[in-house]
């Protein structure tokens, strides 16, 4: 193990999660199925290779569906607060491994530790949403036509439920679904990113401790490990009905037009390309802060991650200016040093890709006024270091029109009224998150109107980043409509059926039809 390792406490981290040792990829709990080629872990944070996982073959999924299978029959005759009553304890669990967890997130992924503790406390909040909800998993009652007659309607589990997460949020995405799943009766089936297998490992063996503890199948939480071959045997199993899937909008159709080929659902969370509209009655200060978290958080590797600042042009350079000043303040380096505000990106094909999207938006006309970069030498052996950089741009070049997983922002000008800013911060193929800055209610409302922002997400006066899982999260357009975490998020992990009851002794038929023997 590493240096960086040892002194911030990873070595004790995998040990209390149980992946001291890690060289068994996939899992439905208490068994080891993987027998597939190998995949190395390495950090992004200093290079090291954390561990080892085995990828998931064909004969071992038909193992571990089988086991899913099986385990759904016992688990969804239990009662939805019972259900609810081990999400609690997955959640208290949760909260016990919350530091240990937070520190794997931070050291295989590369966000800041405290983003990794943030991730882990999402998983507490939906663990504690979902114990809510197990007790108000309601349906509708209706007036029938027919005298003596009732109607309602009700909700019942769906089976089996596929999880393809990504790197950027590896574990508390797959906890938004598997909570609300597990409370609606399904079981679940994940697919973790192969960039941060360990994580997945890592909240298995928590969740399969509090199946153990309850004396309940081992498959009502299952994984599988690999690449988007491993992925596909979930998106083209007739067994699973429901695909969850999060990654990028190339990824979401491909599984889109697999699962609605057998006529299965899918919940779609694809790209963002986020942008927050700065007008001339904004409060500047908070702007800034919105701006620069939302766009170097995570080092710019969020969905939600703000790519476009919309400025007006009487405030322009005012923005531009203090949003300038602020990255100067930016601290780059090990992300579990509490010092540091930006960590590492994911990879070094991600710098690559961070690399060509800089050279592109200079060749598209636009100019670079806060200057990006690979970091190099001591503290940054990785290569997956890189500057955030910031760039004028206007919203119709193609680099912009893209999202890059970076921390690259793009500063646009408008003039006019709030109408033209709106324009330009719609006039994208994504449609996850937006915000405004401003004080004036009307620019507000309007943004929040019919009229207005075409995202999922319209926030005012707070950035584009950093959702809360009470709201249903997720977008339009090419982010791909799907709805997770609050709300009423969980009806897309159950069936819904319409009862209709009659307690008389004739039997008259709907809309007046008569039809007499």
């Amino acid at each position: 193990m590493s240096k960086t390792a040892t002194e911030f406490g990873i070595n004790n981290a995998l040990s209390a999660l149980g992946i001291k040792d890690i060289n068994n990829g996939t899992s439905t709990g208490l068994k080891s199925f993987g027998g597939g080629y190998e995949i190395t872990s390495n950090s992004p944070v200093d290079g090291a290779k954390i561990g080892k996982v085995t990828t998931t073959t064909k004969a071992d999924y038909e193992n571990v569906i089988q086991t899913a299978t099986i385990a759904y029959k016992e688990w969804r005759t239990k009662p939805a607060p019972l259900r609810g009553e081990i999400v609690r304890q997955f959640g208290e669990k949760l909260r016990i491994y919350k530091e240990s967890l937070g520190k794997l997130v931070s050291y295989e992924m590369g966000k800041s530790y405290q983003e990794g503790l943030g991730e882990v406390q999402e998983m507490i909040d939906i663990c504690d949403f979902a114990v809510g909800l197990s007790r108000q998993l309601h349906g509708l009652t209706m007036h029938s036509e027919r005298p003596g007659h009732r109607m309602y309607e009700q909700y019942h589990s769906l089976g089996v439920v596929g999880i393809i997460s990504a790197f950027n949020f590896p574990v508390a995405v797959w906890a938004w679904n598997t909570a609300l799943a597990w409370i609606c009766g399904d079981v679940c089936i994940w697919k973790p990113s192969e960039k941060t297998p360990l994580c997945g490992i890592a909240c298995q063996n928590i969740i399969a401790e509090v199946l153990k503890e309850n004396n309940l199948p081992e498959g009502i939480s299952c994984l599988i490990n690999g690449d988007s071959t491993v992925g596909e045997f979930i998106t083209n199993d007739n067994r699973i009905p429901l695909i969850s899937a999060t990654g990028s909008t190339r990824m979401g159709k491909a599984v889109a037009q697999t699962v609605a080929g057998r006529l299965g659902k899918s919940l779609l969370e694809l790209g963002g390309n986020n942008a927050i509209i700065v007008t001339p009655d904004a409060d500047i200060k908070m702007t800034v802060i919105g701006a620069v978290f939302g766009a170097v958080g995570t080092a710019g590797q969020r969905c939600t991650s703000t790519r476009r600042l919309i400025i007006h042009e009487s405030i322009y350079n005012q923005v531009k200016n203090a949003v300038v000043d602020a990255y100067k303040q930016l601290k780059i380096g090990n992300p579990l040093d509490e010092n540091n505000h930006v960590g590492p990106i994911i990879d070094t094909k991600a710098v690559t890709m961070y690399q060509k999207a800089l050279d592109a938006v200079v060749e598209q006309g636009g100019k670079i006024i806060v200057e990006g970069g690979v970091l190099e030498g001591n503290g940054f052996e990785s290569g997956c270091y890189v500057k955030p950089a910031i760039a004028e741009a206007e919203n119709n070049f193609s680099i912009v029109q893209h999202e890059t997983f970076a921390p690259i922002l793009y500063l646009i000008k408008y003039n006019g009224d709030v109408t033209d800013a709106i324009k330009l911060q719609n006039g994208v193929a994504q449609g996850l998150s937006s915000a405004i800055m401003t004080n004036n209610l009307r620019e507000a409302e309007l943004f929040l109107s019919t009229n207005g922002s075409d995202c999922g997400i319209a926030n005012v006066n707070i950035g584009t980043s950093g959702a809360e899982i009470g709201g249903a999260f997720g977008g339009e357009k090419e982010t791909g409509g799907g709805r997770e975490s609050g709300s009423d998020a969980w009806k897309v992990y159950m069936r819904r059926q319409t009862n209709t009851i009659n307690y008389t002794a004739d039997l008259p038929l709907a809309q007046g039809i008569k039809f007499d023997l």
